[in-house]
């Protein structure tokens, strides 16, 4: 296992873009909408990790509703895992609780995501996933 990105949550997606490409210098990878999710992202390499930029695209979005309650800010943490699917069924067996019942597939089938209710994880949304680029 690894961290693989540090989720942020934006009101402003191409404002908060410019300030981490041309001001901080960060290597943007992508921008792409996730309908998945309700989300547009912007990815940023930093070394072997990612910044991951979201902004909502529907006011009904998790990122929307996090916004509007705690403004913007770190999100989520996403590790990255073998086998999402196992460790979800992992996880449950052990009593954690989970946002999803299964794993689901989001940017084309890039990225395999569920992620551990910050209930049982003292506060934090962690996202648990598998990259298939």
């Amino acid at each position: 296992m690894r961290v693989d990105h540090i989720g942020i949550a934006v009101r402003n997606l191409d404002e908060a873009v410019r300030f981490y490409r041309d001001v901080l210098g960060l290597e943007l990878v992508k921008i792409e909408e996730v309908p998945e999710e309700r989300v547009r992202i912007a990815m940023f390499r930093v070394g072997n990790a990612y910044v991951e930029l979201l902004q909502g695209t529907d006011p009904e979005s998790a990122v929307s509703k996090f916004i509007e309650k705690r403004g913007e800010g770190v999100h989520h943490i996403a590790i990255h895992v073998d086998d999402v699917d196992a460790k979800t069924e992992e996880l449950k067996s052990r009593g954690v609780a989970l946002v999803y019942d299964k794993p689901r597939d989001v940017s084309h089938g890039e990225r395999r995501i569920n992620f551990v209710h910050p209930k049982s994880a003292f506060g934090v949304l962690l996202e648990i996933m598998t990259r298939r680029e």
